[in-house]
């Protein structure tokens, strides 16, 4: 997800995306360790970049 659509959500809305992003990568991590990965190992490091761009704008909000 590009920063500029994550821009235009709410706060709230980012703030939903973060927990549904924690939760994306929880069930990556747990599949990857139960043998049952059918998920290409780079989308944990996608999800990582998603979650950091997210924090990164909330951040800033809460700054200015």
């Amino acid at each position: 997800m590009k920063a500029r659509e994550l821009k235009e959500l709410s706060t709230e809305q980012l703030q939903e995306k973060l927990s549904q992003l924690n939760l994306d990568l929880f069930n990556n991590r747990f599949s990857a360790k139960t043998g049952n990965s059918e998920e290409k190992p780079v989308a944990a490091r996608s999800i990582r970049k998603d979650i950091a761009r997210v924090k990164t704008i909330l951040t800033e909000r809460a700054k200015a």
